[in-house]
């Protein structure tokens, strides 16, 4: 079958029923053109998902109306910055918040835009603020409405007056596309739950020994909330499968009415202003008996079936892909035509790794095999999310260094849950799997690298230890290539917050630990210099100032550079004759570089970033403990 002729006549025969009559005849000529563009493409995924469905056409049909009548509704002012490759410039650094942990709501999170201006923030990632179930709701991520926001946090028109606000201001907004899965209370599975056969095929609903087949091969993501990856429910005598919480129902994507409604409620999304739409749980989406379901082929064809939608509807909006999978398997969904950003969760583990172990031989390998990503893309670096810590490396890596995955992942748990003598990390474990003890690390970026303890202890050179460590990961995140993202609080030094104990629907969830109520004394500690907290607030700062002061910090060209010892990390970027080299101590002890730098620098004198200094580089051999340099020409 020749599919691009097929794909040009069911263009054609598409173009001939649609209703453009409510479009403007210039909203309609650019539509089409759009049309001709990307119809290809789109054509091009849906077709090995849905080729052999009877129904497809009448699908693509309501799919494109549905695009069309997208552009008669009004969004909100795009920002000014209309540049396509908008997310290589060194002037991005963004945070992730939660609306009513931040502020109390959308109306007064705009009274926070001048914190996110004076910080130097311009890309805002909104957690989940959608309607979902009271108590229990994944931190929001098990959606009730697409279209409907938390009451709690305000209206759509309060969404649509804050990205204005936040585009008036340069800033962009993103939201979460949960396109994996909806809430049990959601229309569609209420419908389901009530016998609606149309919207139980929204769904998967097996028998029990279909149920039993599947989980032979897919792992178990909460396994202190429930066995398998599948929920009984009595009333219909069927299973459904929930991949997460019990609440949370896997929508059926080999349904292609499944595929048209989310693309329907993506755009709804768009509609609010949003600039950025972050995949969640995008390695889920597509379900093969015999396979892990996960990172399946046809995940990426749905991927970039909703790329292509994307492009056809709202070019200005770009996906960010949030695939906690092994590495080789994160950067399968980085493209131009699927996912532009995407989360590093690789270096965020593997910088955990390194302050534990105080060596960065798997950092460095590790990095060698994957931070390489396709041009026009771009990574989003970060040291703390929302979410836990999982130590996701390649073991083929590990074990040629001599690295018992199995064991080295038990030792990471052990010492950043505290549990490991000498340790001076305060984390919390996260849904450890009574079979196999394998679990996650939950904690703020404060109490992970010790400054939690540090104060428990009254200890003045454990706690210059611990801010010593925040620099030095802040110092790597912010000089690496890509889009490096805060985690609200982490800013300001926040530490662990044990209230969620109090609460019976957060009790089981350790993640709570690190997502605090940042209160006005949060902020007022911050701005004391005297405090850990001031330190950590006045380091990060200075680190974006410089960082967007100098465009040295969007040269594309990147270099892993070796000095000779196993403490040290260290890179090197440049643009022309304009270098960056960076060089982290990740140890509590002076250590000697064995080469000289001036050859790596290209002069005899190199001047720090991050104070000014001039450093003769011909002697320069010794770097200070927790030290950490950013190094251009003198």
């Amino acid at each position: 079958m020749d599919i691009t002729f097929e794909a040009q006549k069911t263009l054609q025969r598409l173009l001939a029923e649609l209703d453009f009559s409510q479009l403007t005849p210039q909203k309609k000529s650019i539509l089409i053109q759009r049309l001709t563009n990307g119809f290809q493409a789109l054509f091009n995924q849906l077709f090995p998902l849905y080729g052999q469905r009877f129904d497809l056409y009448y699908h693509l049909k309501v799919l494109l109306q549905s695009v069309i009548d997208f552009h008669k509704k009004k969004c909100p002012a795009q920002i000014k910055d209309k540049s396509a490759l908008w997310f290589e410039s060194n002037q991005n650094v963004g945070i992730a918040v939660y609306v009513d942990l931040l502020a109390d709501d959308l109306v007064s999170l705009i009274e926070k835009i001048p914190y996110f201006e004076a910080l130097g923030i311009n890309y805002v990632h909104l957690m989940p603020l959608y309607l979902s179930p009271e108590g229990n709701s994944d931190g929001g991520y098990a959606i009730s409405d697409y279209r409907t926001v938390s009451p709690k946090l305000g209206t759509n028109k309060d969404l649509k007056d804050l990205a204005s606000a936040l585009h008036k201001k340069g800033i962009r907004m993103v939201l979460d596309f949960v396109f994996n899965h909806t809430s049990d209370e959601h229309r569609w599975a209420q419908a389901a739950k009530a016998g609606d056969q149309e919207y139980q095929d929204y769904y998967y609903f097996i028998d029990e020994q279909d149920a039993m087949e599947y989980n032979q091969t897919v792992r178990e993501i909460f396994p202190q909330i429930r066995r398998g990856s599948f929920t009984y429910l009595p009333e219909l005598d069927r299973h459904v499968w929930t991949t997460f919480n019990s609440f949370q129902w896997d929508l059926n994507y080999s349904n292609p009415a499944v595929f048209v409604a989310v693309v329907e409620e993506m755009l709804h999304l768009i509609l609010n202003g949003c600039d950025v739409l972050r995949l969640d749980a995008l390695a889920f989406v597509w379900k093969e008996k015999g396979t892990v379901c996960e990172n399946l082929p046809k995940a990426h064809n749905l991927i970039k079936a909703f790329k292509a939608c994307l492009d056809i509807a709202a070019p200005h909006v770009v996906f960010k892909s949030e695939a906690i999978v092994h590495p080789d398997d994160v950067n399968k969904y980085i493209a131009t035509d699927e996912c532009t950003l995407s989360y590093n969760p690789l270096m965020m583990a593997l910088l955990w790794e390194s302050l534990a172990t105080r060596q960065t031989n798997l950092l460095y390998q590790s990095l060698e095999r994957s931070f390489q990503i396709p041009e026009h893309t771009t990574w989003v670096n970060y040291l703390r999310c929302h979410d836990d810590i999982g130590w996701l490396w390649d073991d083929t890596i590990s074990d040629r260094l001599g690295i018992d995955g199995i064991g080295h992942r038990h030792f990471l748990n052990q010492f950043y849950t505290g549990q490991f003598a000498g340790s001076f990390a305060a984390g919390v474990p996260f849904q450890e799997n009574p079979v196999n003890g394998d679990c996650r690390v939950c904690g703020t970026l404060a109490s992970l690298a010790g400054v939690e303890n540090a104060i428990a202890a009254d200890d003045p050179l454990l706690l210059d230890h611990a801010i010593k460590r925040i620099r030095v990961l802040n110092g790597i995140n912010f000089a690496m290539p890509g889009i490096p993202l805060l985690y609200q609080g982490d800013d300001l030094g926040v530490l662990n917050n044990n209230d969620y104990l109090k609460d019976p629907t957060k009790v089981d969830d350790s993640r709570w630990v690190h997502r605090k109520k940042l209160t006005k004394a949060d902020f007022t500690l911050a701005e004391d210099i005297n405090t850990p907290q001031g330190k950590i607030a006045q380091l990060i700062r200075e680190m974006i100032q410089i960082r967007k002061a100098n465009d040295i910090f969007a040269a594309k060209s990147f270099e892993l550079i070796s000095l000779g010892s196993e403490h040290l990390f260290a890179f090197k970027r440049q643009s022309g004759d304009n270098v960056l080299l960076v060089i982290a101590n990740i140890s509590e002890h002076h250590v000697p570089i064995t080469p000289t730098l001036d050859g790596l620098i290209g002069n005899k004198t190199a001047m720090n970033l991050l104070n000014n200094e001039r450093i003769d580089l011909s002697s320069f051999s010794l770097i200070e403990p927790l030290d950490l340099l950013w190094l251009t020409k003198a």
